[in-house]
């Protein structure tokens, strides 16, 4: 996942590209999806606390691949397929990943849609990318600050699809059917589902939302 093998090969098959941003010491977007190394990769410590010359070498285990900036991501995918960026979040108020990704992808003309779990970073790129696609990523599961898919009630999910703030939902497979997504169609709004893994997840998706993200089988 995140690699620079994983995204040719997406290309080559002609699928859209789902990846990971996190924020780097010096501000930078590295695509990644946990906020610590040694998961899928060498070495150990915060990304955030870590700058990105350092990130980019580090090896992924069992490849040549090294961690990519988000500038780098946009240089190898070059419009060949659509980018779904999820921006990683620790619900703190940082506005920094919001911020670069605002920045890189203003100099990107290919297909592409940022979406996050954290209400606040969706707000933000709506102020500081107007014009980029965004989305909310939501669950049933209650969340809780450590990176992985956390904070909110889902039923707070509804504000925000009221106000209109996202212009997307993505939500997870397991959790199908659920109100927030009823809710999003009902507003028009496109339903993405995550992380399809069989062809049971594949076809509840397909009652209840537009599009997959997937990972592990060819749909």
């Amino acid at each position: 996942e995140n690699t620079q093998s994983a995204v040719s090969a997406a290309i080559a098959a002609d699928y859209g590209i789902e990846v990971d941003l996190q924020i780097t010491a010096d501000g930078e977007a590295m695509v990644h999806h946990d906020d610590v190394l040694g998961r899928l990769t060498e070495g150990s410590g915060r990304l955030d606390q870590l700058t990105s010359a350092t990130l980019r070498v580090v090896p992924f285990m069992n490849t040549t691949d090294r961690m990519m900036t988000l500038g780098e991501l946009c240089d190898l995918v070059a419009g060949r397929a659509t980018l779904l960026l999820e921006l990683k979040s620790r619900f703190d108020q940082d506005e920094r990943l919001a911020r670069r990704v605002a920045e890189v992808l203003a100099r990107y003309t290919g297909p592409m849609a940022a979406m996050s779990f954290d209400l606040a970073q969706v707000r933000m790129l709506r102020n500081l990318s107007p014009t980029l696609r965004r989305g909310l990523v939501a669950q049933r599961r209650p969340a809780v600050p450590s990176g992985e898919p956390q904070g909110v009630n889902p039923w707070t999910y509804l504000s925000p699809l009221l106000a209109g703030q996202p212009q997307f939902l993505a939500y997870s497979v397991r959790d199908l059917p659920a109100a927030p997504p009823l809710v999003a169609r009902l507003l028009g709004l496109p339903v993405l589902s995550w992380t399809v893994r069989s062809e049971e997840d594949r076809r509840r998706a397909a009652r209840w939302a537009d599009q997959i993200i997937f990972e592990g089988f060819k749909p």
